[in-house]
Formats: structure tokens, C-alpha cells, sequence
């Protein structure tokens, strides 16, 4: 039987609980699926440096998967724009179901084996391109048959599962698996699992976006304007770097056209023409 859908010892009775000792035990549970990504990071650490080495030869960053697994990979890529200052076309999430799924099941996609392919295709998907598949169990034919497809054309292929010995576990070029165990609620693996996918698509994004140049230091330098708190965050990350007045960094930016790099180079040109 698969670890995930075993049944947990430790909560056979949690339908008598207290409220408290319910979320005592889910706190505790919670810990194992940070362990899980931390014995995992080994394999982080590759995909990291495949991801990267894919966007400085011009490929995508595709996550694909069903349910929750589907649905944080598509929230993974949705924020990678705003955070980072790509376009929409480097960081792809694809749900099976479609875009419907976000908000309601849509049950048997799961299971649909040419539909990953299909949304694949759609997006123009090549050899440069480097697909992520996100399956708790590690079975899903939408995401194990995606996965096969991107390795005909070769692809790097990553799979992230809960489940070590999981088809996507075996036919994934990296495999990243974090042994989360067995669930709070038997099976519920938007929990544990999915809280430890979580985990590991931030640090895919985050660490192959740091490895591109887009932030200096702990900022985001390729942030874009486009809405108050980013604005008010842009004018504070260039106050920081070049240790000016809020006046100074506003009219900086604004001379720039809101580019964090520009409005730098322009100080610093400003400085030398002073020499």
C-alpha cells in the first residue's frame, strides 16, 4: 500500500479529540513534511540546476499535475511574473481539468492519459523546456504520461511524489521524493503532501529565479510596479541599495519608467558625471 494512504496511528482517534488535541496533532504531523523536503535536498538542489540551465538556453519552466498538486503548481507559476518581473510565458502551471479545476474537482481527469499531452502541445512544448510533475501517490496517468512524452523529446523531466517506488518516482529524470507518511485524515493528501509540495516548488522557482539575476542580495530587483504595495516596495528596495531618500529613489523610478536596474545606472552615472 501506498505511504500515503495508509492509516496513521497517531490519529485513529481524532474524531474524540479536544479541538486543542486536534491541533496538537496536526501541528506535530505538520514537522514531518518539512523533514521530507529537507532529506529531499539533494534532488532540490538538481532540479534547481537543471530549471536554471534551461532558462539561459531560452526554455520554460512547466509544473503539470491534478488536484492539489495541480492547483500549487499553477499558484507557483502565477506569482513567479509579479515577484520576478518575467513574462507569463516562463513559468507554466497546467492543471488537469483546465482552468475550471482551480476552484472544483474535476473528477477523472486524474486519470485521462492523453490530456496533459494534449495541454502540452497547446503551449508549443520542446526540447528546451523543462516539465515538473507533481503526483502525492505518484500514479496519475495525466501527469506520468505527460512526463513520458516530455522525455521522448528530451526533456528534463522532474517528478515530485510522496511515494518512493511510484511510477513517476521511477520514470522521472530527477525525483524528488518526500516521504511525508501517512495523513492526518487518511488519504487526504492536500496535507501533508501537499504541504511538502509546497515547499519544494518555491524552492525550484525561487532559487533557479535567484540563479538568473533577478534578485540582488535578498531583494527583488526585477519587481514591477503594478500596485501600491509594489510600488511602495520598489521605492524602498532602491532607498536601501543606494542609501538615498524616498524623494530621491521616487524620482529615480520615475525617470527609469519603474526599472529598479535603470534607476540604479542612472545614480551611478549621475555620481560618475560629478568625478
Amino acid at each position: 500500500m501506498l505511504k500515503t494512504e495508509m492509516r496513521n496511528e497517531n490519529t485513529k482517534n481524532i474524531d474524540k479529540m479536544s479541538t486543542m488535541e486536534m491541533l496538537k496533532v496536526i501541528d506535530a504531523e505538520n514537522y514531518n513534511a518539512v523533514k521530507a523536503v529537507s532529506n529531499a535536498l539533494e534532488s532540490i538542489e538538481k532540479a534547481v540546476d537543471a530549471i536554471t540551465l534551461s532558462f539561459k538556453n531560452g526554455g520554460r519552466l512547466f509544473y503539470i499535475g491534478a488536484g492539489t498538486s495541480g492547483r500549487l503548481g499553477v499558484l507557483d507559476a502565477s506569482e513567479c511574473p509579479p515577484t520576478y518581473g518575467v513574462s507569463d510565458n516562463t513559468v507554466i502551471g497546467i492543471i488537469a481539468g483546465g482552468d475550471g479545476a482551480l476552484r472544483k474537482a474535476v473528477e477523472g481527469s486524474e486519470d485521462n492519459p492523453l490530456g496533459g499531452i494534449k495541454q502540452l502541445k497547446e503551449y508549443d512544448f520542446n526540447k528546451n523546456d523543462v516539465l515538473v510533475g507533481t503526483s502525492a501517490a505518484g500514479g496519475a496517468m495525466y501527469v506520468t504520461n505527460a512526463i513520458e512524452y516530455a522525455k521522448s523529446l528530451g526533456c528534463v523531466t522532474i517528478g515530485i511524489t510522496s511515494n518512493e517506488g511510484s511510477v513517476l518516482d521511477k520514470i522521472s529524470n530527477i525525483s524528488i521524493v518526500t516521504d511525508t507518511g501517512a495523513e492526518v485524515v487518511t488519504g487526504s493528501t492536500r496535507m501533508k503532501a501537499g504541504t511538502a509540495q509546497k515547499l519544494v516548488l518555491n524552492m525550484l522557482s525561487t532559487c533557479s529565479m535567484i540563479k538568473m539575476g533577478y534578485v540582488y542580495e535578498n531583494l527583488m530587483i526585477n519587481l514591477k510596479a503594478t500596485n501600491i504595495k509594489l510600488t511602495k516596495r520598489m521605492t524602498g528596495i532602491v532607498c536601501d541599495i543606494l542609501e538615498c531618500t524616498e524623494d530621491t529613489a521616487t524620482e529615480l523610478l520615475n525617470q527609469s519608467d519603474w526599472d529598479i536596474k535603470k534607476a540604479i545606472e542612472i545614480h551611478k552615472n549621475r555620481k560618475a558625471e560629478t568625478l
